[in-house]
């Protein structure tokens, strides 16, 4: 170890009582550099722990090579499969620390992330999380768009960007309160891990938000997430389980979910999923917030899928161009 990665870690000891867990699944190409990552932070956690939920694809061995570089005391713990919530939820219960952190096997962390929120969090004793924004990058680390040029995220009360948007902090920029988030866990028979748990979070405290850019969010051809359509149908099961929760009425959770579906196919049309899109447009038409807002979606139904895939692809180029590739 040298003097620099020992400095760190007496500092993160000292300090940042920080958890850091890596779920790991299937990642083999990318498992190396979300280690790295967190190796590389200017703050660095008191322990972290890994556990591979039965990769099929050599992960493990890897992983076992990568962490005989870890400046911090860390764990490997190699199983079957059990899904990603029972993973999140066995880490949380063997891991301390005052905050907890996970990040995704083929996410990243840019070297201040955790001594950003970390100092985020410490400032705002009313909130249960600290957030923000988050590059979205491809397989070979190239930027291809950023939540900075489109996302609305809420600082404090999130339950209206929660419930109304379809917009919700991205797992690899945040950093956890650990007490709140033991009451709650993640609900292992959720199919969109975060979202509920965000949902019942909301009802406890402030998310605290960080509009620096401190993260990357992988995006590649095995993403669950990037099937809209089940996204959607996830965040409504999501609400209705948590209604009471969060003191909604019937007539205030019918209500809302309408404006999911609306904003659920807006979001389908930008992926130029048409009759998708249409069917939930036709559906919930109560879901928008005024007449003028119809417009827009209505305009889009018209236009060519080959338009619309063009336009994505100009975004990426765009994007790529102006902040270039990801420099760990």
């Amino acid at each position: 170890m040298n003097h620099d990665a020992a400095h760190r870690t007496t500092t993160s000891i000292d300090h940042a009582r920080i958890a850091v867990v890596v779920p790991s699944y299937n990642h083999a190409q990318f498992i190396e550099a979300t280690l790295r990552s967190i190796f590389n932070q200017t703050l660095l956690p008191t322990e972290l722990l890994v556990i591979d939920d039965g990769s099929a694809d050599g992960s493990p061995a890897i992983i076992e090579r990568v962490l005989k570089d870890c400046p911090i005391p860390c764990e490997l713990i190699a199983r079957a499969n059990h899904g990603l919530c029972a993973t999140l939820n066995e880490a949380l219960s063997r891991t301390r620390g005052e905050y907890f952190a996970y990040l995704g096997s083929d996410d990243l962390w840019l070297a201040d992330f955790l001594a950003a929120r970390l100092s985020t969090l410490e400032s705002r004793a009313a909130a249960v999380l600290a957030y923000g924004h988050s590059f979205l990058i491809d397989e070979h680390n190239i930027i291809i768009d950023c939540t900075l040029d489109w996302a609305q995220y809420a600082d404090g009360d999130a339950q209206t960007m929660l419930l109304q948007q379809t917009i919700a902090p991205m797992n690899p920029t945040v950093l956890y309160r650990r007490a709140p988030l033991e009451r709650h866990g993640w609900n292992e028979q959720s199919k969109l891990e975060d979202y509920e748990l965000y949902l019942r979070l909301s009802a406890e405290g402030d998310f605290a938000f960080d509009p620096r850019v401190l993260s990357a969010w992988r995006q590649h051809a095995h993403n669950t997430s990037r099937d809209f359509s089940w996204m959607i149908d996830a965040r409504l099961a999501a609400q209705r389980r948590v209604a009471d929760h969060l003191g909604l009425s019937a007539g205030d959770l019918e209500r809302l979910q309408r404006v999911s579906h609306f904003a659920g196919a807006e979001d389908l049309l930008r992926l130029g999923e048409k009759s998708k899109a249409f069917t939930l447009l036709r559906q919930n038409l109560a879901g928008a917030p005024s007449a003028v807002a119809l417009l827009g979606p209505l305009a889009r139904l018209c236009v060519p899928y080959s338009l619309i895939k063009w336009r994505k692809k100009r975004m990426q180029e765009r994007a790529a161009e102006r902040y270039g590739p990801l420099i760990i």
